[in-house]
């Protein structure tokens, strides 16, 4: 819970700053590009995460590697994570940075649970449909779920659009209770 709570204060810090200084796009991209360096090196990123190893030998290399290539705030940002010994959530502050991004430009992300995988054609129409639906502007990923027998389910921002066929058969069989039910 404690992570939870340390990776939305520092994502949503860098959000505030980089929108007061108008670079939220930048900071994104630049963040990315850093998260892909430190996937790519496992070393480099296990250095910067190593508690033995001095704050200052940490800035001096992350100086090193990313000065001039990243913006002072974002720099300075990784600054105050190696101080505050914070650099393991970087990846999860950048998440939480990305959804209030998202969030701000009006984006919604979820899932489309179907049996077969869909066209992108199809995911695109359903994205068109749950846009309107939702009120925003939705993003879909699909996954495959066999266990829906047919038809799709979707998830997005905890609200689920379940057009599958187990809810079809289990309204249908609600209905024909409750009809039998009023019979009596």
């Amino acid at each position: 819970m404690a992570e939870l709570t340390i990776d939305l204060t520092y994502g949503t810090a860098l959000f505030e700053a980089a929108k007061e200084i108008g670079q939220t796009e930048r900071i994104m991209e630049e963040a990315t590009e850093v998260l892909g360096i430190l996937h790519q090196e496992p070393d480099l990123h296990a250095f910067i995460n190593y508690p033995a190893i001095s704050a200052a030998e940490k800035k001096s290399v992350v100086k090193n590697v990313f000065g001039g290539e990243i913006c002072d705030e974002l720099l300075n940002f990784i600054f105050v994570l190696i101080d505050k010994r914070r650099t393991m959530h970087f990846e999860k502050m950048i998440k939480v940075y990305k959804k209030l991004m998202d969030k701000e430009e009006g984006l919604s992300y979820g899932t489309v649970y179907s049996v077969i995988p869909l066209s992108e054609d199809r995911i695109r129409e359903l994205e068109e449909e749950t846009s309107k639906l939702m009120g925003s502007n939705v993003r879909l990923e699909n996954e495959t779920d066999p266990k829906l027998m047919g038809g799709i389910k979707i998830l997005v921002d905890g609200k689920i659009i379940d057009a599958s066929i187990r809810k079809k058969f289990t309204d249908l069989s609600s209905q024909i209770k409750f009809e039998q039910g009023g019979k009596k």
